[in-house]
């Protein structure tokens, strides 16, 4: 073979050495090359998948090729060409089966004798996979040069090898990308923590010791605001995964079209606007974790694919018929009644009981005492910086408001009101002072929500009503009671009801209120 021939198939590896490409397009092009170096009739890339190796590419041969799994142990060639030290040819007359035989195109029926090679090739000096070539003329490579092919291979498992570390720092900036758009939301930056006395916190404490070295599908339960997510950053925080990525997503906030591009990825072409391939969410976690938020948002057909990838690990990019396998840790959170949603047939039961191996309940605020005070000076700490204040403290009267308020927006809702009591404060004062005392006014509690209970229903007189209807008529009155209190707004009725907004409402038609009462 000419050198200008050898270089015409070698240039175009050595480019793309430094070329961000698909594995389809970057696979393709090493066969190409490779049948200009050495014409032959069929050509096949194969990976080695634990003990079976797999096409990854493959010229001449059948389409189906590519659906099909080499077990190395059924396959005496395949195994040869993997322990050898370099190529092998195998003799036109040689009893070891090909493991080609009825797939090489244009051969109908048994493979009849031909001449076949291969070449073993390393990554880091392990075995990745193989290259073989064959040709239907049993003396085609009897002049061949097998040190040109073992050159090749090294060029080939170079290129392999760039394509990986390429693929690991798309996916480190995809993580660092999602990191800084995390950053650039709204509120102070620095580095939250749980915090918190109460017997009710160090109960989760023990049960985040308990679950977070664990391999378990976690569930986190808790009202909106207490701070799921932090929950979900000490279990990963707790695991041998805790040097890997975490990756959140927020299943309430993607547009039900997208929400399986977000999770799976897709390939180039998929849907519109699909320019080009992209992981997606399980592909970045793939060694750490991943987050799914608000996980009762979920549509039931990607609650189906879903549990498919819990478990089997393979996940599939929408417009692609390959998998990719995964290995995930999920932590999912919610803040809904996810048994209810099974009744409602608004959840899979099989997907819901895969999340929920490890239930964990995060306490609401208001049953964690004085840790509304820890919490606070937490926040505090973030305002003063924020502000550029020598100090930032609450006066006895500001500590009772927060001990005596129900806190139905929890962490989150004393985060603002924080936040805004301080603003209150400076915009009082006519020189901002060194260090600044919050006071009961500043936060502003009595207008948002009441700290004492309305008194409860009158009684009803004995002997006028059976037990049921007794029931019903206190739940109605409780229920009116809430409305009329909230100046009919059933969220905030629901919330000091201590019930879930649906429960309520269905409560209420059950009790014939009307839903505009």
């Amino acid at each position: 073979m000419t050198h200008a021939r050898q270089l015409a198939a070698l240039l175009p590896l050595i480019t793309d050495l430094t070329q961000e490409l698909d594995d389809e397009t970057r696979y393709r092009r090493l066969l190409e090359g490779l049948r200009v170096l050495l014409p032959c009739d069929a050509t096949a890339l194969l990976r080695l998948d634990g003990t079976d190796l797999v096409p990854v590419a493959a010229s001449g041969l059948s389409p189906d090729t590519l659906g099909r799994r080499f077990p190395v142990h059924a396959h005496p060639r395949l195994a040869q060409l993997l322990a050898a030290p370099g190529p092998v040819r195998f003799p036109a007359d040689s009893p070891l089966p090909d493991p080609y035989d009825g797939l090489v195109d244009g051969v109908h029926g048994h493979l009849p004798v031909h001449d076949c090679i291969g070449c073993v090739l390393r990554v880091e000096s392990r075995p990745w996979g193989l290259l073989t070539l064959d040709a239907l003329d049993s003396g085609r490579f009897s002049g061949v040069d097998l040190d040109l092919l073992e050159a090749f291979a090294s060029l080939a498992a170079a290129s392999v090898a760039a394509a990986g570390r390429i693929r690991s720092l798309s996916d480190e900036a995809e993580v660092a990308r999602a990191q800084f758009v995390h950053a650039l939301e709204p509120g102070p930056r620095v580095e939250r923590r749980l915090s918190g006395q109460s017997a009710a916190h160090r109960q989760l404490l023990r049960e985040i010791e308990l679950a977070g070295p664990s391999e378990l599908c976690v569930l986190i339960q808790g009202e909106t605001g207490v701070g799921k997510e932090l929950v979900a950053r000490a279990l990963h925080a707790a695991s041998a995964r805790a040097n890997k990525p975490m990756i959140s997503i927020n299943c309430a906030a993607l547009p039900e079209a997208l929400v399986e591009s977000e999770l799976f990825g897709h390939v180039k072409g998929a849907f519109t606007g699909a320019v080009s391939d992209r992981r997606g969410k399980f592909e970045l976690a793939d060694g750490g974790t991943l987050f799914l938020d608000e996980v009762g948002e979920l549509p039931l057909a990607t609650q189906a694919k879903l549990l498919r990838v819990l478990q089997d690990g393979q996940v599939q990019r929408l417009g692609s018929d390959r998998e990719h396998r995964v290995d995930v840790r999920l932590i999912a959170a919610t803040n809904r009644d996810l048994a209810d949603q099974v009744r409602q047939k608004a959840m899979r039961a099989d997907f819901y009981h895969r999340l929920s191996v490890f239930p964990l309940r995060v306490p609401a605020l208001r049953e964690r005492g004085r840790d509304v005070l820890t919490i606070a000076g937490a926040f505090l700490e973030e305002a003063r910086a924020r502000h550029r204040l020598g100090g930032l403290r609450l006066d006895g009267g500001a500590q009772a408001a927060l001990l005596g308020y129900t806190w139905p927006g929890n962490v989150r809702e004393l985060e603002h009101t924080i936040g805004r009591a301080v603003i209150r404060a400076l915009a009082d004062l006519p020189v901002r002072p060194r260090i600044l005392s919050l006071a009961a006014a500043d936060l502003g509690l009595s207008a948002v929500e009441p700290t004492t209970s309305a008194p409860p229903p009158a009684p009803i007189a004995a002997g006028t009503l059976d037990y049921r209807e007794a029931v019903k008529t206190y739940e109605r009155q409780l229920i009116l009671d809430a409305l009329e209190r909230h100046a009919g707004n059933w969220a905030a009725a629901a919330r000091a009801l201590q019930v879930d907004r649906a429960n309520l409402a269905r409560m209420a038609r059950r009790l014939g209120i009307a839903p505009g009462r």
